[in-house]
């Protein structure tokens, strides 16, 4: 079902780009730099992974944020819109405790959270003011193919077997869809554009039944810096 969907975005963004008028087939690459934001607690699907694991271990679910490295390929098509491919990387490796209990020497129980997330982005922008201006906001949306990985390594206890601390490493991976909706603007030259970006994915994964949730949403807001090169 995902390598059809998978198959099926890369064919709509091939078929969108075959209708790119020549005589305004202006293409850029752009590379990002952000710092990409997760969704609060209240926002979190059901049976997320990072909102259950609060209820009894201690750390900040704000340190999933950091910073998000990319790159895009963007092909106007026609005078107001334009489609885009891109990927990019966010990681971050979360200290925790649990909260209730210590080891018998005094010394805590401790383990860390790691979440990495690798969107892939096809999108269509809508650019009011046109593709020759110097000045170009757009609004857009499309697809995001999320490649993700979910972990927690270290001491964690077993109150099956009479609270048994014991070290170990549980893993979740995948790749999961979702919509993706954006809007910037940037400052376009000859050659050289730079700007701002405001870009929202949405998206879940489902974990094995080692972990206490069943979910790990990937959601969240990313705002970026652009430099891009025109051609």
């Amino acid at each position: 079902m995902l390598q059809r969907t998978v198959t099926s975005a890369v064919l709509v963004f091939a078929a969108i780009l075959t209708c790119a008028r020549p005589a305004h087939a202006q293409q850029t690459v752009n590379f990002t730099l952000g710092y990409f934001v997760p969704l609060k607690d209240d926002a979190r699907t059901s049976g997320d992974v990072i909102n259950i694991n609060q209820s009894f271990l201690a750390f900040d679910p704000d340190e999933f944020g950091g910073a998000s490295i990319g790159g895009e390929w963007l092909v106007a098509l026609g005078r107001f819109f334009e489609a885009g491919a891109g990927v990019s990387y966010t990681g971050q490796t979360v200290p925790s405790v649990y909260r209730d209990f210590i080891d018998s020497d005094g010394t805590e129980i401790d383990q860390d959270l790691e979440l990495r997330i690798v969107p892939i982005a096809f999108t269509v922008r809508y650019v009011p003011f046109g593709q020759s201006t110097p000045l170009q906001p757009y609004v857009g949306g499309g697809l995001g193919v999320i490649n993700w990985r979910y972990r927690e390594s270290g001491e964690f206890v077993d109150f099956g077997a009479g609270r048994v601390i014991f070290e170990d490493t549980f893993e979740g991976t995948g790749t999961s869809t979702g919509p993706i909706f954006v809007g910037g603007v940037r400052f376009a030259g000859r050659r050289l554009t730079a700007g701002g970006e405001i870009r929202y994915q949405h998206a879940e994964g489902d974990l094995p039944d080692d972990f206490a949730g069943s979910k790990i949403d990937l959601g969240g807001w990313t705002y970026t810096a652009t430099v891009g090169l025109r051609f």
